[in-house]
């Protein structure tokens, strides 16, 4: 049996689709989010080298989260700051328990997309603004024209509707609403 190669374009197809699942991944053996970033781009490199491995036929963010979990593991051991913080059995079941998660987490993911598009405008953009662009409390309260604690205050009562939200899609689909 061969296996067809992807080419380049393909790949960074699959990688930037697949990016924030694998970041999250990452981030269950290492929590910091600077440090999670450079683990992931020594992962793309690392999957880059060996692209002529990967089997189209198999799921891609799962071979991807493969190389990000020794890149993570090396990580670990190089960085003294990180050696006493997980043991590696620990930082093993960690990564085994997620991966038996992905399912609930992606179907969690969907629910809280279907919850933003029913925010208020207002609300959406605050949240775009602190969680996807990454901009400051002192920005998002600038564009938005109301003072930082205002924001804060406004980003806790959003994540609270966007809980409710989220439970309450989970539940239904249960059949328990």
């Amino acid at each position: 049996m061969t296996t067809k190669l992807i080419n380049q374009n393909e790949f960074l197809r699959l990688l930037l689709r697949s990016e924030r699942e694998i970041l999250r991944y990452v981030m269950t053996i290492v929590p910091n989010t600077a440090d999670a970033q450079e683990i992931m781009q020594e992962a793309a490199v690392a999957l880059w080298q060996q692209v002529d491995k990967y089997d189209p036929s198999q799921p891609f963010v799962a071979w991807a989260c493969s190389f990000a979990a020794n890149k993570a593991r090396e990580f670990r051991r190089k960085n003294h700051r990180w050696k006493g913080f997980l043991d590696e059995e620990l930082a093993s079941q960690l990564v085994k328990r997620r991966a038996e998660m992905t399912p609930e987490l992606d179907r969690r993911v969907d629910f809280l997309r279907e919850c933003l598009l029913g925010l208020p405008a207002r609300q959406r953009e605050i949240v775009e603004k602190y969680y996807f662009e990454q901009a400051s409390i002192d920005a998002v309260s600038q564009a938005a024209g109301r003072s930082a604690d205002a924001v804060y205050k406004a980003l806790q009562r959003i994540r609270s509707q966007l809980m409710d939200c989220v439970s309450g899609k989970l539940m239904a689909r249960e059949g328990r609403g």
